[in-house]
């Protein structure tokens, strides 16, 4: 069976030409398909085939077929296969091989148009078979990034951006042409009426059946707060007992606090504010509280409170108690309390006002201890937990610079047996995860992507995302995938830093880090693996499955890094 499937048929009616311009498109890539096809599934192969053959040539030439190859090519597709009139069947004409956008004739002009930040994703994602709907999905989306950003938003436009994306992937696989040509086939206007009509049924049945479910979800949700107003205390006071959480009364909270004093407050959110306090004993603290309550208490508070009770961690920051009260004046008050980090968080170091760098030794001591944590939540903790807002900020420091990850108000219980959950997308741009930022597809190495982010972060001392000096927004990701390509691995780490470890140990956690960034799902490592590769002298092609080669091609996977 032929790699690429594609019946071509030309003019019958053309006029006479010369003959003595050759066609530069490859016609050889087209293979013939069989006779019996429909007019509507053949004229279909035909404008596929015409967009593959602009792509291989742009891929040898970095040019644009030029307008004046157009008649030449006709006879060449002509004298390659006889079926129908494709200029009758298909509304084809002989300018569908030239296209007109800007002016722009080659690759480097194209390129000219848009920032590296807009290219590279498609270099890095559509450089591969397209055949699967994840890795079809990844590259359509950095394309669609590129159309909002083209000089003109012509339908010739949009076809050269998807040539230039399709001249970097397998030109020769079917997958290519699906997923970045996939044309409608030509249907009359009785045809158009019917999906017309079909479209408006559908849409129609649709809006309706929303409209049902939204109103007794409400209902739902109105008997859900009942409840809840019922059961929260209760369901503390149960938890309190099975636990050595403290209960504290809000008074208790205010004097920790100097009543909230704003000389005390350590760090904001969302949700609200963190507080450093002092309790009765001489114990320091720091005090999450959340704001705009309800009677039923912030739910986010709830289950925060049930996550940080459920877990024991060297690596975790440990909950040492909750208030929850109503006031005359505050109102519903909802407090988690925990250990104070002396250290603040990994962000305040790395981009924040700290005058001296982190030295190699204790950047090292933060990944790895970072590592464990998530590796517990992931193996350890029954049921297993996903962290899903794993970042620099919310990874803790106390005084030995022991790091101690927090904030679990988006984390997730996953149901034993179950290999992801489907859930809404949360977290911080530029640490999510692509299948979960796509898709909603949330599994434990969604949380091995941004911890990933967060090495690389302390690695090269650059933010997850920050802006270039076209203002457009560039990825740590980004920058480290391009120099691992390029051998340049060590270049990702940052100038200057203090008491630099041995070469290897530096190069292996620039593998560890761009490998746990890797856009596909199940080339990532576990966080089992990753710690194993981070406290080992072993090499990281020893631990897993997959080659370094899904790095970059100058990684050899028999190197003991």
């Amino acid at each position: 069976m032929p790699l690429f499937p594609i019946l071509v048929t030309i003019f019958l009616a053309l006029p006479a030409l010369s003959l003595s311009d050759s066609c530069p498109l490859n016609i050889s890539l087209l293979h013939s398909r069989s006779s019996s096809d429909s007019k509507a599934r053949w004229c279909g192969y035909i404008f596929k085939s015409l967009r593959i053959l602009q792509s291989d040539y742009l891929h040898r030439t970095g040019f644009f077929p030029p307008s004046n190859a157009s008649f030449s090519c006709w006879i060449a597709l002509q004298n390659h296969t006889r079926q129908y009139d494709i200029r009758s069947s298909c509304n084809l004409h002989s300018s569908s091989l030239s296209l007109s956008c800007n002016n722009i004739t080659n690759q480097s002009q194209f390129e000219h148009h848009f920032p590296l930040s807009a290219l590279q994703p498609i270099r890095n994602t559509c450089n591969q078979s397209l055949n699967s709907a994840a890795s079809c999905t990844l590259c359509t989306n950095a394309l669609s990034n590129l159309d909002s950003l083209l000089p003109d938003n012509t339908t010739d436009c949009k076809t050269i951006a998807s040539i230039y994306a399709a001249s970097f992937s397998d030109l020769q696989h079917p997958g290519t042409a699906e997923c970045l040509f996939n044309v409608g086939f030509p249907s009359g206007k009785r045809r158009r009426t019917i999906l017309i009509a079909v479209f408006c049924t559908l849409a129609f049945f649709l809006l309706v059946f929303g409209v049902v479910w939204a109103y007794f979800r409400l209902k739902q949700k109105k008997k859900d707060i009942c409840k809840t107003e019922m059961g929260l205390g209760s369901g503390l006071d149960s938890m309190n007992q099975s636990t050595t959480l403290i209960r504290f009364s809000f008074d208790e909270i205010k004097k920790a606090t100097r009543n909230f004093s704003g000389d005390n407050i350590i760090g904001k959110g969302a949700y609200g504010n963190v507080y450093r306090g002092v309790l009765f004993d001489g114990t320091q603290v720091a005090l999450k509280r959340f704001k705009n309550c309800s009677v039923a208490g912030d739910p986010s508070f709830t289950h925060e409170v049930e996550v940080i009770a459920s877990v024991r961690h060297v690596n975790l920051v440990a909950l040492r108690g909750y208030c929850t009260a109503t006031t005359n004046l505050e109102g519903h008050q909802r407090i988690i309390v925990t250990d104070l980090m002396e250290n603040g968080s990994v962000h305040d170091h790395l981009f924040g006002s700290a005058k001296q760098k982190l030295s190699w030794p204790i950047r090292q001591k933060i990944a790895l201890g970072t590592a464990r944590g998530l590796a517990y939540l992931h193996y350890g903790a029954q049921p297993s937990i996903i962290h899903r807002d794993i970042k620099a900020s919310n990874i803790l420091l106390d005084r030995k610079f022991e790091a101690k990850v927090a904030d679990f108000g988006l984390a997730k219980f996953k149901p034993e047996g179950m290999t992801h959950m489907s859930t809404r997308v949360a977290g911080t741009m530029g640490y999510v995860a692509p299948e979960y930022a796509l898709y909603g597809q949330l599994t434990e190495r969604s949380d091995v992507f941004s911890f990933g982010v967060v090495l690389l972060e302390l690695l090269s001392g650059k933010r997850a995302l920050q802006i270039d000096t076209d203002g457009k927004p560039s990825a740590v990701t980004d920058f480290a995938w391009s120099l691992v390509r390029n051998g340049r691995a060590l270049d990702v780490i940052e100038d200057a830093m203090p008491e630099l470890g041995p070469v290897d140990i530096l190069e292996k956690y620039v593998f560890v880090a761009v490998l746990c960034c890797h856009p596909q799902l199940y080339a990532r490592p576990t966080m089992d693996q990753v710690v194993k590769m981070l406290e080992t002298e072993e090499s990281v092609s020893s631990l897993i499955e997959q080659p370094l080669s899904c790095i970059a091609g100058r990684i050899h996977t028999e190197k003991s890094v």
